[in-house]
């Protein structure tokens, strides 16, 4: 899940990772924006769509960074995106799917129901593990190969992408620095700043801490984005949230929704959290 939330703010802060993500990316990629969606009666809520600019309509992207294996992950997948594809037909000449994968092994079991969408052309299949050499692929795909790769190796391919940071623009090695950061924190648990420090020969003079990361990805969306994300997190987790609890999510600050996305790392059942939602909401 806090994988999910990584990949989610890799996505927000390079949305040009669009051009390496797809065969035959759109030639105004770089304009499109990432974004969340919800779709309601049913409700679903997406994790991520590359969104063409407004007022062109464009191919609508829809991605998943899927790290555990749900063996009914296509069907819901497909499910999304057709009713959101139908709800918005006219902003949209055409969809596509990018489904990131740590592995093959990952990948949902039984796909004969969905060959002719898997091997149409319409859904791309991203496995970190195949992509190669860390060291040879594109800045931000290594970002995201840097979340899979063995904590042995996790410190050395850490510091040879901050290496690379440094010869990008500052303002994108800044972001690229504090990703990087956020990753080792995320691979390693419980570690403390000088560990981090020592592990990746960096002071966070260099680099805001990974906490700070989270925040400011908080901060950069709206507050309703926010609780979207916290929602799809919590239902990710637990399963349907009731509509009493989502309306709670809802009513948050974005204070409370920072503090609500660190507590729910800890959370081992929906009893923990309405009784955190009852503790901090009013």
């Amino acid at each position: 899940m806090r994988r999910d939330s990584i990949f989610y703010y890799l996505f927000s802060q390079a949305p040009g990772l669009l051009s390496e993500l797809v065969p035959n990316p759109p030639a105004n990629a770089d304009a499109y924006r990432f974004d969340s969606v919800a779709v309601k009666e049913p409700r679903f809520e997406i994790d991520g769509v590359f969104l063409p600019p407004e007022g062109k309509p464009g191919i609508v992207f829809f991605v998943e960074a899927q790290f555990q294996k749900d063996e009914r992950l296509y069907e819901r997948i497909f499910a999304e995106v057709a009713l959101y594809f139908y709800r918005n037909r006219e902003r949209f000449t055409n969809w596509q799917v990018i489904v990131i994968y740590p592995s093959r092994s990952t990948e949902q079991s039984d796909l004969l129901p969905h060959s002719s969408f898997l091997n149409g052309g319409q859904v791309h299949r991203i496995y970190l593990d195949e992509l190669g050499d860390i060291d040879q692929l594109p800045l931000w795909v290594s970002l995201m190969v840097l979340t899979t790769v063995d904590e042995d190796r996790a410190p050395s391919e850490a510091k040879e992408l901050l290496k690379r940071a440094k010869a990008v623009p500052p303002a994108e090695g800044r972001v690229i620095i504090d990703m990087v950061v956020t990753i080792v924190s995320y691979r390693f648990g419980q570690i403390t700043r000088q560990e981090v420090e020592r592990m990746l020969d960096i002071t966070f003079e260099e680099t805001r801490v990974f906490q700070e990361v989270r925040e400011d990805a908080m901060q950069e969306g709206r507050k309703e984005e926010a609780a979207n994300l916290i929602i799809r997190q919590l239902g990710k987790r637990f399963g349907e949230l009731s509509e009493d609890i989502q309306a709670s999510v809802s009513k948050l600050s974005l204070t409370v929704l920072e503090e609500l996305g660190e507590a729910l790392l800890d959370f081992s059942g929906i009893s923990e959290v309405q009784n955190w939602l009852a503790e901090h909401s009013g």
